[in-house]
């Protein structure tokens, strides 16, 4: 599984998705999509902006976690 961790880079930056979508040129929709996870693909473009709106690495945008273990790490029967 994918995990997208744009609402945690939102929390730490004190930023809202309106305010995230200004800087980056991406959809207000878009963002709410990449907020709540439920966006099916995502434009490498698009990665580079968050990355340098929120002065960040890749992995603190977008997680791979393997489908044994759930979202906290614990692995699954």
């Amino acid at each position: 599984m994918i995990k997208i961790k744009i609402s945690e880079q939102l929390g730490k930056h004190k930023m809202t998705r309106k305010e995230l979508a200004k800087l980056t040129g991406i959809r207000e929709g878009t963002v709410g999509m990449l907020y709540n996870e439920t966006i099916k693909r995502i434009d490498v473009e698009w990665l580079d902006k968050l990355c340098k709106v929120f002065n960040c690495t890749l992995t603190d945008i977008i997680e791979y976690i393997p489908d044994s273990e759930d979202t906290q790490g614990n692995k699954l029967d």
